[in-house]
């Protein structure tokens, strides 16, 4: 397996997790999917940008300083941030 196929797999399993969730999630599930989701793709473009090859464990490390700025910044409640840190918890297993 090259080096990009493993980060492509990965993405394309989290999107499909997400996907996953919409016909099944509560409410709260929903928007921490889709908060997550943001933070995702804003890092997956952001390396994608670099034009240079990245892995899994550089992608989540994007997504964690992504998620603990916004946390920082009080853009969660305790409740929210809760959601959303279970369900980065489950992404990170893909």
């Amino acid at each position: 397996m090259n080096q990009l196929s493993a980060p492509a797999q990965f993405i394309d399993s989290v999107a499909d997790y997400f996907d996953s969730l919409i016909p099944q999630a509560t409410d709260d599930q929903l928007f921490a999917a889709g908060y997550l989701r943001g933070h995702f793709d804003l890092a997956v473009g952001s390396l994608e940008v670099s034009a240079e090859p990245f892995d899994k464990p550089q992608l989540c490390h994007w997504v964690e300083q992504s998620l603990a700025k916004a946390i920082a910044g009080g853009e969660l409640t305790a409740d929210d941030e809760q959601h959303v840190q279970q369900l980065w918890q489950q992404v990170q297993k893909l």
